[in-house]
């Protein structure tokens, strides 16, 4: 076997191959965005995309080989083997051997996953922590305040993204980006060999029994939640009723709305932390992610609404006499006027919040930057609970404006959020 020129450039940069002749590095790799600054990758390991980033000390492939496509990959992240496309690490991420990361998952500080785990679509905020097999797809989840306060989910956990109906609006918001951003909230604890049926949403706090699956929102915080087996039985079953398309309608709008306020954290807070261990390329990175993640939710939305005029027809075949016109006017709605309600999204998509609490809580960001130097982590930590609130407020506005405006273009659904 012969040492690829591109592993050549970069043993020449300072990267350490333990085995060069088993690495792999594609044509279009930049050997410009890979650091020789104590980065390791191990034996048997493929690296491919022109928008791939290996920042300093980074480790790819210590338990076993990887395949990364297209990642960027922040300081200090240790991968140590699986496969893993479009996706992005901030520093000090991890993930266990056999991992399956593919597009739209953002891993941010300190966020680990441990082996044998399946993430698409997937942000996990600083320090949150999956144990081992784990299936773990179209989540946002926050909370915690260090490695040794983290919200965490439990080994062999599912959350169910694909539903019967055969459609995927199934995303879960646990905990949220306005508060979850700052650091200070309490973790939210999912025990494990259990499920989460989406699109759900748990308040900080929660806490769900290992062998759970959990149905329900909760948004009470500081709660425990058991959940039995499953009852026996055989009875009919008719797919694509949608009697409760209110609910997932709602929970995929807020969830949207986290999203847009999350990318204004990423253009407006992080932006501000960009240095040699944050580097554009890295935030670049982010925001494609994050843009992926809003894709992905419209384009399931879409396919949602594509269902209502099959579901209508279904409904007053079943239920004749007995259905409900309320239900029947609000899936035609949604049907009807989903041209427009994907324009909003995408407009919304640049929603920018509150002028006035957005500057202010920026202001408060450059005190701590010039106190704490551009460390991210400090930094956000180092806020005072004013600070906090002001920040909160401000991306709190920007997921509720979504959340209400989008409603406003579905008058038949009003404020009632019963079915």
């Amino acid at each position: 076997m012969t040492i690829q020129p591109q592993v050549e450039k970069l043993i020449r940069r300072g990267v350490r191959f333990p085995d060069p002749e088993s690495v792999y590095v594609g044509e279009e790799v930049e050997i410009e965005r890979i650091s020789g600054d104590g980065v390791t990758i191990w034996p048997g390991c493929r690296i491919s995309g022109r928008s791939t980033l290996i920042l300093q000390g980074a480790s790819l492939g210590a338990e076993g080989p990887i395949t990364a496509e297209s990642c960027q990959i922040g300081p200090s992240v240790s991968l140590r083997g699986g496969y893993f496309k479009k996706a992005v690490f901030l520093e000090k991420a991890s993930a266990g051997s056999g991992a399956h990361v593919r597009e739209g998952t953002i891993l941010e500080e300190e966020a680990g996953i441990a082996h044998t785990v399946g993430l698409k679509q997937t942000i996990l905020l600083p320090f949150v922590t999956l144990g081992s097999l784990i299936n773990f797809c179209d989540c946002l989840m926050s909370g915690g305040t260090s490695r040794k306060d983290h919200s965490e989910v439990g080994s062999a956990y599912i959350h169910f993204n694909y539903t019967p109906n055969q459609d995927k609006a199934t995303a879960s918001l646990l905990g949220d980006v306005p508060r979850g951003v700052m650091l200070r909230q309490r973790p939210i604890f999912l025990g494990g060999q259990g499920g989460l049926v989406g699109p759900c949403r748990l308040e900080f706090g929660t806490v769900i029994a290992a062998g759970s699956v959990y149905r329900k929102d909760e948004l009470r915080p500081d709660r425990l939640l058991i959940a039995g087996g499953g009852r026996n039985g055989n009875i009919p079953f008719s797919g694509g009723i949608y009697q409760n398309v209110r609910r997932i309608l709602e929970n995929n709008f807020i969830y949207l709305g986290n999203l847009i306020a999350l990318m204004q954290w990423y253009e407006q807070v992080r932006s501000r932390f960009i240095s040699a261990a944050f580097p554009e390329a890295l935030l670049e990175g982010l925001k494609e992610k994050l843009n992926l993640a809003i894709d992905e939710r419209i384009r399931r939305l879409g396919g949602l609404a594509e269902k209502m005029p099959g579901s209508v027809e279904k409904y007053r075949e079943i239920a004749g006499e007995k259905a409900a016109p309320k239900l029947i006017l609000r899936k035609q709605e949604f049907h009807g006027r989903w041209a427009e309600l994907s324009a909003f999204f995408e407009t919304a998509r640049g929603r920018a919040g509150e002028a006035e609490l957005r500057d202010e809580f920026l202001k408060r960001i450059s005190a701590g930057i010039r106190e704490n130097g551009r460390a991210y982590i400090p930094v956000i930590k180092g806020l005072t609970p004013e600070d906090a609130d002001i920040g909160t407020r401000w991306l709190q506005g920007i997921t509720e404006s979504v959340t209400r405006d989008a409603f406003q273009l579905l008058p038949a659904f009003g404020t009632d959020r019963s079915e």
